[in-house]
């Protein structure tokens, strides 16, 4: 997996140099590298932000800095789109003949000859206004910049001694292209020659989960974009939405940061440690919270088993694997009910063994629905758990 992180504090992710995650950078397991949003302005003050439109407090960060940089880093021309949301083609269009690769008679579309002339100069001149009239058709057909470069494409197969202006938007088409961004990183990296994943913390996203982050854990590029201030225009990741580009925005919990750097940081530890390989035993992860069934995880203890007047349950100290199975289980369910009921309320019953039923029960959870459901208090058990 390769990671990439923007912010205008890369110095930041200095700690994730450290412990499991800087021994599997070491490994080869993952590429982390954090850029300087600022290695992408233009002015003598290295301005990233503006103040809002409509007015307020504080500083909203530019899109075309965060475009000029992204971009970079994707390998995506710039694509301008129309009020309703298409790519706008111009029109204005001529092929560009390639240095040193100057067009003969062999290089003309099939089908079309070039007229009578004497020199072969006149004859490249003629070749060339032939493949002038048929891209010009070909463009005034298309309707979207895929359509056009299929079809060029094709001409060009016939007239291999022109190209499209680098310039020109069926030059950029919306698909993405990671092998020839400037200072992407090394493009022999198979993982920097996948399709990235866009994420831009934000506390009004979705909320960050386990889920998440096994998800993200299979994929093979990321990219985070670190917002501060008021947060990066919000054209941003709707522009990158429409190039075809996976984007998503999370919020890591219902509070604000002075930035996302914490947040991206957090979300990192969390997805990498799930790549096959990270962990020294992949055993510890398996009964974590949020784990397979959606429950806290029950609480740990080490030795001394007993410590100023605390004792840990005999169970534990029996040696009865099944025991201590059990007693686990039902420590899970009774944290989780007790501390997020919410999370007992999205277990399905039916999954539910007959000791975890018992156990909910006894927790004051009624479990003959599809999932657990509170009873009210006058309908609790007499002994609870």
């Amino acid at each position: 997996m390769h990671i990439d992180i923007v912010s205008v504090f890369p110095e930041y992710f200095d700690v994730l140099k450290l412990s499991l995650l800087g021994k599997a950078q070491q490994r080869g397991l993952l590429t982390v590298t954090a850029r300087n949003l600022r290695d992408w302005t233009h002015d003598v003050h290295h301005s990233v932000d503006d103040t809002p439109v409509g007015g307020g407090a504080g500083m909203v960060m530019k899109p075309e800095i965060w475009a000029e940089c992204l971009d970079d880093l994707m390998g995506l021309r710039p694509v301008d789109f129309s009020a309703e949301g298409e790519p706008i083609l111009s029109r204005d269009f001529h092929l560009v003949p390639r240095p040193g690769n100057a067009p003969t008679e062999a290089s003309t579309p099939a089908g079309r000859p070039v007229p009578d002339a004497t020199t072969a100069e006149e004859r490249a001149d003629a070749a060339a206004s032939e493949k002038r009239d048929a891209a010009q058709h070909l463009l005034g057909e298309a309707k979207n910049p895929d359509e056009l470069v299929a079809a060029l494409d094709s001409l060009f197969d016939e007239a291999p001694g022109y190209n499209v202006p680098i310039d020109h938007p069926a030059a950029t088409g919306s698909s993405v292209d990671t092998t020839g961004a400037a200072d992407a990183g090394n493009p022999d990296d198979p993982d920097m020659q996948a399709k990235p994943i866009l994420i831009f913390p934000n506390p009004s996203a979705p909320l960050f989960t386990q889920a998440d982050a096994t998800d993200l854990s299979h994929a093979k590029r990321l990219i985070f974009g670190c917002g501060r201030y008021e947060g990066i225009d919000a054209r941003v990741p709707e522009y990158y939405a429409r190039q075809g580009v996976e984007v998503r925005e999370y919020s890591i919990g219902d509070y604000v940061l002075n930035g996302g750097e914490v947040a991206v940081s957090a979300m990192i530890e969390a997805i990498v440690r799930l790549i096959p390989g990270f962990m020294g035993n992949p055993e510890s992860i398996v009964e974590e919270s949020y784990t397979g069934d959606p429950l806290l995880e029950h609480r740990q203890f080490t030795r001394p088993t007993a410590w100023r007047g605390l004792a840990v349950s005999d169970v534990l100290t029996s040696g009865d694997h099944g025991k201590v199975d059990r007693f686990r289980r039902d420590e899970a369910l009774e944290r989780t009910s007790r501390i997020r009921p919410d999370l007992i309320e999205q277990l399905d019953c039916k999954a539910l063994s007959k000791a975890d039923r018992k156990t909910l029960m006894l927790l004051g959870w009624e479990v003959s629905g599809h999932h657990p459901r509170r009873l009210p208090p006058e309908h609790l058990p007499v002994r609870y758990f």
